[in-house]
Parts: structure tokens; sequence; C-alpha cells
């Protein structure tokens, strides 16, 4: 049986700042658009009070989630126990995307032990947690971050990666627009 609390409680915030990896999940309104999951890594994420969180988003192929809050504002984060006791946790909440080059940006990016590749951070207001047992998530090991992604943003550098950002950024898969498409004035 789940549990349901409307923030944070210390022993879950405990619990997050435990977890390698967490995942985000956002779906536009149209019931023919595509759910969006997505797996998140680094030392990314930070609660900012009992009912907000915020994850510095690095560069990627797509950007479901950013069109998915500017349409809806809906997103979960979810984190999984695979070590130790089984858990599963659940943040609901609306979320906010945060472009660079903006007040709120300077404010909260400091937070967050640079990455290369940062294009955004998504804040999410929080209005319900939930823990579930976790009975049937597998134990797995953590061994290592991988590099990948930190490697080719830097072997892109700054400008060739935020013209990429802007360029792959734009909208879904389903044709949504996200933030940066909003925001284009900081495209140069």
């Amino acid at each position: 049986m789940a549990n349901r609390f409307s923030s944070i409680l210390p022993e879950y915030q405990e619990f997050i700042q435990r977890q390698h990896v967490f995942f985000v999940g956002s779906a536009p309104l149209s019931k023919e658009g595509h759910v969006n999951l997505s797996p998140k890594g680094y030392d990314s994420l930070r609660i900012l009070s009992d009912q907000r969180v915020a994850y510095l988003d690095l560069a990627g192929s797509t950007n479901e989630t950013s069109a998915h809050i500017v349409e809806n504002g809906r997103v979960t984060i979810m984190f999984c126990a695979f070590e130790g006791a089984p858990s599963v946790l659940k943040l609901y909440g609306t979320g906010a995307v945060v472009l660079p080059d903006t007040q709120q940006w300077n404010e909260l990016y400091p937070l967050f032990s640079p990455l290369p590749g940062a294009r955004q951070i998504i804040v999410v207001d929080i209005h319900m947690v939930q823990n579930s047992c976790g009975f049937a998530v597998p134990f797995m090991t953590y061994t290592s971050e991988r590099e990948k992604l930190k490697e080719v943003a830097i072997q892109m550098g700054e400008e060739a990666l935020k013209k990429y950002n802007y360029e792959k950024s734009l909208e879904s898969i389903d044709g949504l627009p996200t933030a940066f498409a909003l925001n284009k004035s900081n495209i140069n």
C-alpha cells in the first residue's frame, strides 16, 4: 500500500540524496501524444525545500519535459532503491523551465556542481509525495557515472553546444513548443 504526503519528509530527503539515478515523467494533454520517461544521472538534483526540487537538465536529443511543462505543467520524478531496503518514491508536481541567461538561472545554477552541457533547470513544485514498497525492484550495484555525455559536451565547445541545444530543443516529438522556442531571443 502506498503512503501519500504533501511534502518531502526528512527521511525521504535523505533517501533522495543517496540515489544515483532518478526518472522524470511527463506527458502532453493529447491522447495521441507520447508519454515521456527520462533517466537522469550525475549529481544533478537539489532539494530546495520540502515542497520544491530542481534538477540541472543536460543537452540531449529531445526536450520532451520542457514541452510538456510549457503545455500543462505536469511532471513526476521517481526514485527507486536499487541498494538497501526496498522503496519507490514519487514526487508529483508542477514544473517550470529555467533557461540560461535569466535571473532565476543565475540564482539557481550556483546550487549545482558545474556540468558540461547544462541546457536548462527544471524546477518542480510538489503537491504530493508517494512512497511504495519497491519489492519487485532488483538489486543493482552502482559502479560509476558514464562520462560520455560530459566528454561530448566538452568536445563540442560552449558555442556549438548552445547552437545544438537551440536547434534540437525547440519542440517535442509531437511538435509541441519548448521553453527554448518561446524564448528565441536567447538564441544568439
